[in-house]
């Protein structure tokens, strides 16, 4: 069964109550808390913000821990909770309980409220024992608002030859956040803590770099692979750490990390690139899109705890797409924050690729990473998505189609095609999902057709991959837009189209993953919060995307994509600002890139070898004014042996 906890609503966002009861600096106070409650000859238990459950499972409390339950709510009398039946609060006095908890924050509060009806002699205790310290909040007045818990968990690993680093920009200062700062935790892989430090955001939209090695060497630890938990404070505009994760092969990056340059270096063989998204910080019941491995491949799935509680063995288990009775469950305990690499094999060792697996995580994780081995050993790193619980079919549409011109757009890069080959896998994201109504369509660079494909009504459990690069590109390149398929009889329609891709070098054999889903693009009216904004109410006409800046000799590139839904400007007006560590501007590019086409550009070429590397630890802001521009950030080190990466950017 999930953790019964509260995590994200699609209509309010994300919640904080959860956070609050899992933070790595309340965890020791929340077990003292139970402990209290445990050691009580008669405890008692007045819950009316109904946290019980969630504060249960997170730290500890078991049936027959207390012996009285009291409610607030008269609906709630009668309702079981841990084995113990609620009865009316105006019961607490005659229950002689010496011991009263009250699981909420701003618990004085409601103590007071009761104080008439609390037996003589009880000790009262609430979560504000388990408050983090003071100076760690963005808001001392409201302990739960969200922005006091601006916090996510990153994959993070120095062990084996494998580095990783994260990367992003302190955007709270570009909405006016006043001297924020990140506080951080080092997991190692039994969930032991191995480093608390903080660094300063800098300037507003300064760069923030992580590097696993430099960390390493700081604290002096050895390798490890765990888990990074970050905590943005004093920050504003945002609740969300969105951030890129690169992966580098050890003996094959040069050892100078700046955390700049982008110019292309020498002695590299790339054999272990790969970039992905932020974790997305809301634990979720299931996510989709994890690939079973290929012929001569191993997946391996990285199960992160994201709370102070062991994943006991049975919680956590993988299926094929469309299969719920043959579930293979891990039976290992994963301890608080601890980290497990598991081989999807070991679960199911027949799945096999192009077939697709869901995970059954049980609220237990943010959005997970998984490891593609290849048979010569390289690696690549991504995510898989959310599967959602809260959609079903929505027929309004297919009504509203004919306001909304192509509607919503999942958009790709199809890479240089005479270098690699492009694939795509349509991944079901709703546990409602019966079936994925889809029409592919590959268009060139400059925006023209080149191909479209009706996939049909795909099942659940379907395993069609389509090549995507098998057309005649005159521009050597372009991008793929998979589009519901509204003529498709019986199609489901939930407004969340995704899908799976993936790019293989055609000299080298490395890959890369990327999984996204569809929105609507650059048309001023809207559908139920789309076209989505980064900052606001929608539409979202303008574009602001983070491209990172990798160290030499892996070269960052990028593939700027200008989906139309219905009719809009001919052209983008794009900006290419460079910008240092600082956030300072170096250098200024401008491009145009046509209405339904893309453009792919890799940083030296854009910029000169001085501006590089006055921007050297910064990043490149992405702006425009006039579009919504979709994106998507890679690295390249050339040559038969060299690798690449590709995922899509983020946007603040």
């Amino acid at each position: 069964m999930a953790l019964p906890i509260e995590t994200f609503s699609n209509r309010l966002g994300g919640f904080t109550h959860f956070k609050a009861l899992g933070h790595p600096l309340a965890a020791a106070a929340g077990a003292k808390l139970a402990a209290k409650v445990r050691a009580a000859k008669s405890a008692a238990v007045y819950d009316p913000s109904g946290q019980l459950p969630a504060f249960a499972a997170l730290h500890g409390l078991r049936p027959g821990d207390f012996q009285f339950l009291f409610a607030q709510d008269s609906l709630a009398v009668g309702r079981e909770t841990l084995g113990v039946r609620a009865r009316p609060v105006t019961d607490l006095r005659e229950s002689g309980a010496d011991a009263l908890f009250i699981p909420a924050f701003g618990g004085e509060r409601l103590a007071a409220q009761i104080a008439a009806l609390i037996p003589d002699g009880c000790e009262v205790s609430t979560l504000d024992e388990m408050r983090i310290p003071e100076r760690l909040l963005t808001s001392k007045r409201d302990y739960l608002f969200k922005l006091n818990f601006a916090t996510n968990f990153a994959f993070f690993r120095d062990q084996g030859g494998m580095r990783t680093r994260v990367c992003t920009a302190n955007y709270w200062g570009g909405y006016g956040a006043k001297s924020p700062f990140l506080w951080c935790r080092l997991f190692g892989e039994n969930g032991e803590t191995l480093a608390d430090f903080e660094r300063p955001l800098g300037a507003p939209n300064a760069a923030v770099v992580l590097d696993s090695r430099q960390i390493r060497r700081e604290f002096n630890l050895p390798e490890f692979c765990g888990q990074l938990f970050m905590s943005v404070v004093n920050g504003a505009g945002h609740d969300i750490v969105k951030y890129v994760i690169d992966t580098f092969g050890d003996d094959d990056m040069r050892e100078d990390m700046r955390d700049g340059g982008g110019a292309p270096g020498g002695g590299s063989s790339g054999m272990h690139l790969s970039c992905t998204h932020d974790a997305n910080a809301w634990p979720a019941d299931f996510y989709a899109g994890l690939p079973a491995p290929g012929e001569g491949e191993k997946v391996l799935l990285w199960v992160q705890n994201s709370h102070p509680a062991p994943i006991a063995p049975g919680e956590v288990g993988l299926n094929r797409m469309g299969d719920d009775e043959n579930i293979g469950w891990l039976r290992e305990e994963i301890p608080p924050f601890g980290s497990r690499a598991v081989d999807v094999s070991e679960l199911l060792p027949d799945a096999k690729w192009p077939e697709q697996l869901e995970i059954r995580a049980g609220k237990w994780f943010v959005r997970p990473r998984y490891e593609v081995v290849s048979r010569g050993g390289r690696r690549r790193v991504n995510h898989p998505n959310v599967e959602r619980v809260d959609l079903a079919h929505d027929e309004e549409i297919r009504r509203v189609a004919p306001l909304v011109g192509k509607g919503f757009i999942l958009p790709a890069p199809i890479l240089p095609v005479a270098e690699y080959a492009s694939e795509c896998l349509p991944t079901p994201m709703s546990r409602a999902l019966q079936n994925i109504p889809a029409v592919a369509v590959c268009r060139d660079a400059d925006g023209g057709e080149v191909s479209r494909t009706k996939l049909g009504a795909l099942p659940r459990n379907h395993s069609t991959m389509l090549e995507l690069s098998a057309g005649s590109f005159p521009s050597g390149y372009g991008h793929a837009e998979l589009l519901y398929d509204l003529e498709a009889p019986g199609g489901f329609l939930d407004g969340w189209l995704h899908s799976l891709f993936r790019y293989s070098d055609r000299a080298s054999g490395h890959g890369a993953d990327t999984s996204f889903g569809a929105h609507m693009f650059n048309i001023p009216i809207t559908f139920r919060g789309e076209p989505q904004s980064y900052k606001g109410p929608p539409p979202g006409l303008s574009t602001r995307l983070f491209l990172r800046l990798t160290p030499g000799p892996a070269e960052p590139f990028c593939h700027l994509i200008y989906p139309v839904s219905g009719e809009w400007r001919a052209r983008s007006d794009t900006k290419l600002e460079l910008k240092d560590a600082q956030g300072a501007d170096v250098a200024l590019r401008e491009i145009q890139i046509p209405a339904n086409g893309s453009r792919l550009f890799h940083c030296a070429e854009m910029f000169s070898p001085a501006e590089l590397r006055a921007a050297a630890g910064g990043y490149v802001l992405i702006r425009d004014a006039t579009c919504r521009l979709f994106g998507y950030h890679g690295a390249r080190v050339g040559g038969a042996a060299g690798g690449f990466a590709l995922d899509h950017m983020f946007g603040f």
